[in-house]
């Protein structure tokens, strides 16, 4: 009777979802397999049969699939996370930097962006929903699979398992060796999830880490009085500044402002603003960055030792990363979003004029850091109903077909971007002081500017769209005529190939007339001694990589030839 009654209970329904269930859990591996051109064939292969091996060894070792299957709803999550990224992205797994951007990332941010991924979203719940609600009604009905299926499933998955190792053991004797941890789908998210926990860990401890850190910067003698302003665009792309050669008037107010130096040849040196930003505001560039960031101190520091008054104003939200930190050295420090309203960028000007006015003593050296929020998605929001030159500029939905209507909307953002950086030299030519400011992006955004169809930043292999940055140097005529040797240089390099990374720190404290040991005249734009940089690109195991080895295609390499950019 007992044997019956167990008989009783085998479900056809159970021993479909036994064999349907890997086969919708490696979906993923098998989207990797087509996407990652630097995957040899024995790491392919392995990408599929060992999860499968895996997976369909656990739905045969247990008779109850319904309760199997919902043990497997987090890697149901992990995957559909993988799916929407490559939806988005076109290639790469989920990268370190992809879940430190979801902890940085304001949620009004995040839901503009998931309002938009609607397809992909759609496709995963479809893909992943109906196993979740079946487990649930075969969990609940107590139905098992069959004795036989399970047997198969049994034999199956083992012989899946040893062709994995078979393969393994290939790639470790001839040689070339194996990393799981970077090839391996889920194996490889996982461990990059633990190194998203590390860093935030070593986030978390910054201000102890770098109690102790020190620039000794002092100023020269004959800096008096004078303002040094950084401004940090948003998600600005070089490819869409007229300045740049762009065919749209982008940049009416730019192209007549006199003192203005433009560096075409500029690229960033990572892709995501967490990373990004601080290597603008750090002595590091790529090569450097690493562990050794969480225990160094901003430019604003170095300004500070060297007597400046400081200020920080800023139009993002705060996000408990670096950005946060080094905004909390200056002497002055504001994030306009504090109070959750919308505010556009111009708002940066009039604090900024506030802080120039409160300073009585006219022989105070000012430096300002000046955060926009520029052209990041969604574009439309990013400007006032004014700027709304190119149209139709309402397009939100992240789809190729929408491109013309994006463009538009993301040319408005750097029309305006063009008011509010005039607007900050205007403000630092009327103040009567000697002046020199330097702004430049993050980084740039993908537009479904090819066949790869690639929306956005942040991607784990960049592209050129998302590297091309603009870099602008402006210094007013009183600046001018006391340092003609700097207005020289800066004209002198402005042919030259450019690492904004590199260059950022370096050049705003050579216009400060700032002396430190950590000062490097090679990396100046202000300096005779200047000399173009190494390529290197910032990856997301904080390595510094060749651009080949970052990931860029035979398209990026094109483009950047096109530009006369070096690679």
């Amino acid at each position: 009777m007992k044997h019956s009654k167990e008989k009783d209970k085998v479900s056809r329904v159970a021993t479909v979802l036994m064999w349907l269930l890997p086969l919708a859990l490696i979906v993923p591996n098998i989207a990797l397999d087509i996407t990652e051109i630097r995957y040899s064939v024995m790491e392919r292969i392995i990408n599929i049969v060992a999860p499968a091996g895996f997976y369909l060894l656990l739905c045969s070792l247990f008779k109850r699939i319904g309760i199997s299957t919902l043990y497997f709803i987090p890697v149901m999550i992990l995957n559909a996370f993988q799916l929407v990224l490559l939806f988005l992205y076109g290639e790469s797994i989920i990268a370190v930097d992809m879940f430190l951007n979801v902890v940085t990332t304001n949620v009004k941010e995040a839901s503009e962006l998931l309002l938009n991924l609607g397809f992909a979203i759609g496709f995963v719940c479809i893909l992943y929903a109906p196993a979740i609600v079946t487990g649930i009604y075969l969990a609940v009905r107590k139905e098992i699979s069959s004795v036989r299926s399970r047997r198969y499933g049994l034999y199956t998955s083992l012989s899946l398992c040893v062709a994995a190792i078979i393969c393994i053991a290939g790639l470790l004797l001839s040689g070339k060796g194996y990393a799981a941890d970077r090839k391996l789908f889920p194996v490889n998210v996982i461990s990059n999830i633990f190194s998203a926990i590390h860093r935030t860990e070593l986030t978390n401890k910054y201000e102890e880490s770098s109690s102790n850190f020190r620039y000794n910067a002092i100023c020269e003698a004959d800096s008096t009085g004078q303002i040094v302003v950084l401004i940090i665009g948003e998600t600005s792309r070089a490819d869409n500044w007229e300045l740049a050669g762009y065919r749209r008037e982008t940049n009416p107010k730019l192209m007549h402002r006199q003192g203005l130096v433009f560096y075409p040849l500029t690229l960033s040196e990572s892709n995501t603003t967490h990373k990004s930003v601080p290597l603008l505001m750090s002595h590091f560039d790529a090569s450097g960055f690493a562990d050794s960031i969480y225990c160094s101190k901003s430019i604003i520091n170095a300004f500070k030792e060297a007597g400046y008054k400081t200020a920080w104003i800023s139009n993002q939200q705060r996000n408990h990363s670096f950005i946060d930190f080094f905004g909390s050295e200056a002497d002055y420090s504001k994030f306009l979003k504090d109070d959750e309203l919308t505010h556009y960028d111009a708002e940066l000007c009039g604090e900024m004029r506030k802080f120039i006015d409160s300073q009585a003593d006219s022989t105070q050296n000012i430096f300002i850091v000046l955060h926009s929020y520029g052209s990041h998605f969604n574009y439309r929001e990013r400007y006032p109903a004014e700027y709304n030159k190119y149209m139709p500029d309402d397009s939100t939905e992240a789809s190729k077909e929408n491109r013309d209507g994006l463009i538009n909307a993301y040319d408005n953002t750097i029309l305006y971007t063009d008011a509010v950086v005039d607007s900050v030299f205007s403000i630092l030519e009327n103040s009567g002081r000697p002046a020199a400011a330097l702004y430049t992006s993050d980084h740039g955004e993908d537009i479904y500017d090819d066949r790869r169809e690639r929306f956005l930043h942040a991607s784990p292999t960049p592209t050129y769209w998302q590297l091309h940055v603009p870099l602008i140097i402006w210094c007013n005529e009183t600046y001018n005529l006391e340092h003609p040797e700097k207005s020289e240089a800066l004209n002198e390099n402005s042919k030259k190939n450019v690492s904004s990374s590199r260059s950022a720190f370096h050049t705003l404290v050579s216009l400060g007339g700032l002396q430190m040991p950590m000062y490097d005249k090679s990396a100046s734009l202000s300096e005779c001694d200047y000399r173009e940089p190494v390529r290197q690109y910032l990856n997301d195991y904080n390595e510094a990589v060749s651009l080949e080895e970052a990931g860029l295609r035979d398209n990026d390499f094109f483009m950047l030839k096109f530009n006369g950019l070096k690679n």
